[in-house]
């Protein structure tokens, strides 16, 4: 036998194996596994994307906490590292489209696994909306014009029918377009950061520990607590590789090991260019006054002059293409997997499969959609757009910890996890641990921190989630879509099956 003809039919066994498992959970799929783990890693990396979330959050955290700023992205990064490790532990179980959502439902029932999927869905559209909104101010200046509500609001649409049309095309586009976007960003940021420290480093290490004087005579923990918000920002993503489970093969040992490198790689690529931007920024009291308030753009001008900031914008525009385009892929498979179970409103649409593209373009069509709509509504009130994106943050990490808590729930019941991937005794530990480190950062993200705005202001993070879950919780008591649904649920805990399901298409 040769050795094509043995990579083949190892291959033919592997796609085998996927599609047994799958079965043995209740479902058959129409995806096509075309996503390498190599490309997979690359879906979670550019959803994470380290250039946007040090790009579009840097000034202000700057001028919240000063330069120790940069430590957030450690203690988050390892805090973010124990819920990939629970949620490595999931997929490697239940490799099933969809993400969050079929993972609740496996770990607890389908009520709690519908609100999971509401909370997720809306924080993951508006998410969307967040990132190519946060991508018009460096699109105007790549093409020499002046940023407006207006031209955001044009160079952002741009973005959401580019990342649309690209997710079209199907699986094996995607994975192409999550590899590019992986390579330009990280050789990217490794080609900035290092120039920056090599020609425009004005500070030693010793900044890392200089508070700038930014609380004043106020308390500087309170300040520095303020500024985990860049860290918050960055370290998601890693649960797309989850979303695509139906496309990777071998999905329950590769999934586990991606969602770790995403963390791994996106981590210390973040760290680094977060520490040759402030080790670049020639005055703090500046940035912490206001005075210059779009530092990157200023370290970018003094170093690379106007036609190198064109090119390193060039590269930062990619990064945010493909972060949407990851967003929108993590977002369309949600939809299909919930649709697929019949539990929203709309479903045999949202389930409709293009035959030669192997994707569900009407569940694509949402994730741009809804964002466009989104980013439209920003020319009417600046303050809406503040108060989704507050929500986006704070739903995403609801979405996380609502399957964190499921999973410390049927370990309490005696769920064993029985996937390629365990973390064997130390998992009760690791998923207390992680729970503990999710509602401390949820806390933290909705603390009213602006006593002389009116209360409606001060509580914007936590009132705009609280309205989120409302509705949902309206459309689930009102309509009781999770009644439409006969595929398994609650069935981690052996014998424990709520619902026996058949064997759906």
């Amino acid at each position: 036998m040769t050795d094509q003809t043995q990579a083949g039919s190892h291959h033919h066994h592997e796609h085998d194996e996927d599609a047994a498992r799958l079965a043995s959970l209740g479902y058959t799929s129409e995806f096509k596994r075309d996503m390498s783990p190599w490309a997979n890693f690359a879906l979670g990396f550019t959803y994470l994307s380290p250039v946007v979330g040090i790009y579009t959050l840097f000034a202000v955290a700057l001028m919240t906490g000063g330069p120790p700023m940069i430590w957030w992205l450690v203690i988050v990064g390892l805090g973010q590292l124990l819920v990939a490790l629970v949620f490595g532990e999931v997929v490697s179980q239940f490799p099933v489209a969809g993400g969050v959502y079929p993972w609740a439902r496996r770990l607890w029932g389908r009520r709690w696994a519908w609100m999971t999927g509401w909370v997720y869905l809306v924080a993951l559209l508006t998410t969307i909306a967040g990132v190519v909104y946060g991508s018009g101010p460096f699109l105007a200046q790549l093409l020499g014009f002046e940023a407006g509500t207006s031209s955001t609001v044009i160079c952002a649409l741009i973005i959401l029918f580019l990342a649309l049309c690209i997710n079209l095309m199907g699986t094996k586009w995607l994975a192409l377009a999550a590899i590019i976007g992986f390579s330009a960003e990280l050789l990217g940021a490794l080609a900035v950061g290092t120039w920056l420290l090599l020609t425009e480093r004005y500070h030693n290490l010793s900044v890392l520990f200089d508070t700038a004087d930014v609380a004043g005579d106020g308390s500087y923990f309170a300040a520095f607590v303020a500024a985990a918000l860049i860290g918050i920002y960055q370290y998601y993503g890693f649960e797309a590789c989850g979303d695509v489970a139906e496309e990777v093969p071998n999905a329950s040992r590769q999934i586990p090991k991606a969602m770790r490198m995403t963390i791994y790689v996106g981590g210390a690529a973040a760290i680094f260019v977060c520490l040759s931007l402030l080790l670049a920024v020639k005055d703090y009291a500046a940035v912490i006054s206001g005075e210059d308030a779009d530092p990157v753009t200023t370290i970018l001008h003094s170093a690379f002059g106007e036609t190198g900031t064109k090119f390193v914008l060039a590269i930062v525009m990619l990064s945010f293409l493909s972060c949407a385009l990851s967003l929108m892929a993590a977002a369309s498979r949600l939809l299909y997997s919930y649709a697929r179970d019949d539990m929203i409103m709309g479903s045999r649409l949202f389930r409709h499969f293009l035959p030669h593209r192997h994707v569900p373009p009407y569940a694509m069509l949402v994730g741009a959609a809804v964002p466009a709509l989104i980013v439209l509504g920003s020319v009417f009130s600046e303050k809406a757009l503040t108060s989704i994106i507050s929500f986006a943050t704070l739903g995403i990490y609801l979405g996380f910890h609502m399957v964190t808590l499921a999973a410390l729930r049927a370990r309490l019941r005696g769920w064993q996890p029985s996937g390629a991937f365990t973390l064997g005794r130390w998992g009760m530990a690791v998923n207390v641990a992680a729970l503990g480190y999710g509602v401390l950062a949820m806390i933290n993200m909705a603390w009213p921190r602006t006593p002389e705005a009116p209360w409606y202001d001060n509580w914007l993070v936590a009132l705009s989630a609280a309205a989120g879950i409302a509705v949902g919780l309206v459309y689930m008591l009102g309509w009781r879509p999770y009644e439409n649904s006969d595929a398994i649920s609650g069935d981690a805990v052996s014998g424990d099956v709520m619902h026996p399901g058949r064997h759906r298409q």
